[in-house]
């Protein structure tokens, strides 16, 4: 309602409870919203119906091939955008048929890619690599850092950290506080035996570096994960035994505000940076 375009993570979720978020999003707005859909999901085929039978106009999918969806979507009516961390996921991307990709940097919270390449570097490789249009993520938190990423090539941009910490989000106040709390180099990548993930730098992060130091295999950190731990930090409040899923942009939110004031704020500082640099050309 502030002017972006929601998008529902359905990371976490079971069917019936992305149905009962998507209910109250209708609820909420009567302007368009997306789901995101990462397809490691073990629930990926029951999520994929609830969106098609809610008629949701907008996916992203992430985490996987977007082969296995795309034409049931399209056929459903919806534009289908894929998050990749590469251009060669890019270029598959396309020519398994989806209408746009999210480049999604490094610096980006939650999962990651292995490549380890950053935004700046990414959106050049990508923007050169597929002829459809590209969006951009990781490490954005400002106006100026939409500004730069357009100047590459980028047509929009996907931010999540930032909203992560604002009133309306859904994170536990715990969290929320610690996400203030973060400086610089305060999260970072791990768990790359199983799914790359950016988080903040706690007890549990500890364990899993323990456990990379030993030379742990793959089952041994699915063990360490268990089930639930992103939630159990994230929404529950657990600072400790939690996975702190965040990015590294996480080190310029200074306060907890509305959704409606970060847009206000981002759109100020992105027509100020537009104008300061409209300025520094004239000169």
């Amino acid at each position: 309602n502030a002017g972006g375009l929601g998008l529902l993570g359905a990371g976490s979720m079971k069917a019936d409870v992305l149905k009962d978020h998507i209910e109250k999003t209708k609820r909420a707005t009567d302007k368009p919203f997306g789901v995101n859909i990462p397809l490691i999901s073990p629930y990926a085929d029951e999520l994929i119906n609830v969106v098609l039978e809610e008629n949701i106009p907008i996916v992203f999918t992430s985490a996987g091939s977007p082969k296995k969806y795309t034409q049931a979507l399209h056929d459903n009516g919806a534009v289908v955008v894929h998050v990749v961390s590469s251009a060669l996921f890019a270029q598959k991307s396309e020519s398994a048929g989806v209408d746009a990709v999210v480049a999604e940097g490094f610096e980006a919270g939650g999962h990651n890619g292995r490549e380890e390449t950053t935004t700046l570097t990414l959106i050049e490789l990508v923007k050169k690599s597929i002829d459809i249009p590209l969006i951009a993520a990781g490490g954005i938190a400002t106006g100026k850092a939409i500004l730069a990423v357009q100047s590459l090539g980028a047509e929009g941009v996907q931010i999540g950290s930032l909203f992560a910490a604002s009133m309306e989000s859904s994170a536990d106040e715990a969290f929320k506080t610690e996400i203030l709390k973060t400086i610089e180099g305060g999260t970072a990548l791990t768990l790359k035996k199983l799914a790359p993930v950016r988080m903040i730098r706690n007890e549990f992060y500890q364990k899993v570096q323990e456990l990379e130091i030993k030379g742990g295999d793959a089952k041994e950190f699915e063990e360490l994960l268990g089930r639930g731990r992103a939630r159990k930090g994230m929404f529950e409040g657990d600072l400790t035994e939690g996975e702190l899923e965040i990015g590294q942009s996480s080190a310029l939110i200074e306060s907890i505000d509305s959704v409606e004031n970060i847009f206000n704020k981002l759109i100020s500082e992105y027509n100020e940076a537009k104008n300061s640099l409209t300025n520094l050309f004239n000169d």
